[in-house]
């Protein structure tokens, strides 16, 4: 979880292995054509030739959107089933000549990566797509061209709650929480490294976003058993190193160790012997003098201090202006961070993802400052009994402050 691996590089990477790929296949016949099992059969890594047919779905799909006329109803369900009916006897006849075929390779190699490299942009783009709402049984559909990770992303879909609809940002969230959770149950990159390396030289680094270009060179690859006839293996281009900067660290200054100060002492005064003064006589208290309490004579001879409060309120204006709550925030559910996320739903909403959400967004729906915090200290302090977690209300609090700052 704490590799960045740059989604740049793994783009690179596709396009380099789909140009490879295609060499070898069609270098001796450059006008031969692939059907659709030689689609799914093309590498040996099934997710690859999966998301190659995604996409071949995803072009009949666009191109169905444009079936639309003022003199006929393509919705009536008849017509759907028609529709369903020609696209399953279309994908029987698939044909993909090199320039069709290339850039859906080299696509799909770089969303293979990125399944791994980023699951949370792999999630938005080959899930979720472009719609905005989704039931659990269409995101189960979806998942059939997934093949890495593939119980990771089932899992995710069996913890949502059964709705009739659910938004893409309720999805994106949750997937954000549910990432956050269950992170080590990914494949290793290291696995489908190995896969691909099989194919075209790679390892783990090559695709970190500060890590080293690799340096071997792709003669050494065993060729790809080709489709058609034999052809001929293209060697790839020899890979340069990159020199990489050696940066010489300054001396650091040296600090000299501080000369303590010589502070003269006085000398002692001289003392001139003085008559003794005489011992002064106390006046003999009288019964009225006798009679008033010592702290109103100690109250006579004091100078009128401020009141208590007054004190106080003038010592703790300073770090009333420390403690001033950060900039403004538009929203507070972009405010809050994924681990301030999980610390409310855990201590204040015990565990429960789905009031938490209700609750961000019934405050960000309120105009004034005094009415969020009514209802937090009001309504749900007392229906989740948070007398305890004044730590946690707090912090919600200072979030509402910024909000309506």
């Amino acid at each position: 979880m704490n590799d960045k691996y740059s989604l740049a590089k793994c783009a690179q990477y596709g396009r380099r292995l789909a140009t490879r790929l295609c060499d070898q296949h069609f270098g001796s016949e450059p006008t031969a054509t692939l059907d659709g099992p030689a689609v799914l059969k093309f590498t040996p890594i099934r997710q690859l030739n999966l998301l190659v047919v995604r996409q071949l779905l995803g072009q009949w799909q666009s191109e169905t959107a444009h079936l639309r006329s003022p003199y006929f109803d393509f919705e009536a369900p008849p017509v759907q089933a028609a529709l369903t009916q020609f696209m399953n006897v279309l994908s029987r006849y698939i044909s993909l000549s090199r320039g069709a075929f290339e850039p859906l390779l080299a696509q799909a190699a770089a969303d293979t990566l990125t399944i791994v490299a980023d699951p949370a942009a792999s999630f938005q783009r080959l899930i979720l797509g472009s719609a905005e709402t989704f039931t659990p049984q269409e995101l189960r559909a979806n998942l059939r061209y997934i093949d890495v990770d593939k119980a990771f992303y089932e899992g995710f879909v069996d913890s949502l709650p059964a709705s009739s609809e659910l938004s893409r940002d309720f999805l994106t969230h949750r997937f954000e929480l549910y990432h956050a959770a269950n992170y080590k149950a990914h494949q290793p990159m290291q696995r489908l490294v190995t896969e691909f390396s099989a194919l075209l030289p790679l390892t783990a680094a090559d695709l970190l976003e500060d890590g080293p270009v690799s340096t071997t060179t792709v003669s050494a690859v065993p060729a790809v058993e080709p489709q058609s006839a034999s052809v001929p293996e293209v060697a790839a281009p020899e890979v340069v190193p990159v020199a990489v900067p050696t940066f010489v660290a300054a001396p650091a200054a040296v600090v000299q160790p501080p000369v303590a100060a010589t502070i003269p002492v006085p000398a002692p005064p001289t003392v001139s012997p003085e008559p003794a003064a005489p011992v002064p006589i106390r006046p003999v208290p009288t019964p009225e003098t006798a009679s008033v309490p010592l702290h109103e004579k100690l109250k006579a001879s004091q100078p009128s201090a401020a009141p208590l409060a007054e004190t106080l309120r003038a010592s703790a204006a300073p770090s009333q202006v420390a403690e001033r709550p950060g900039p403004k925030v538009e929203t507070l559910r972009e405010a809050i961070s994924i681990n301030q996320r999980f610390s409310f739903i855990n201590e204040l909403f015990n565990g429960e993802n789905m009031d938490y959400h209700a609750t961000i967004q019934h405050l960000d729906s309120l105009t004034t400052a005094d009415q969020a915090r009514a209802y937090v200290l009001g309504d749900l302090s007392q229906r989740y009994d948070w007398s305890r977690k004044e730590e946690h209300v707090n912090k919600l609090l200072k979030l509402i402050e910024r909000k309506f700052a």
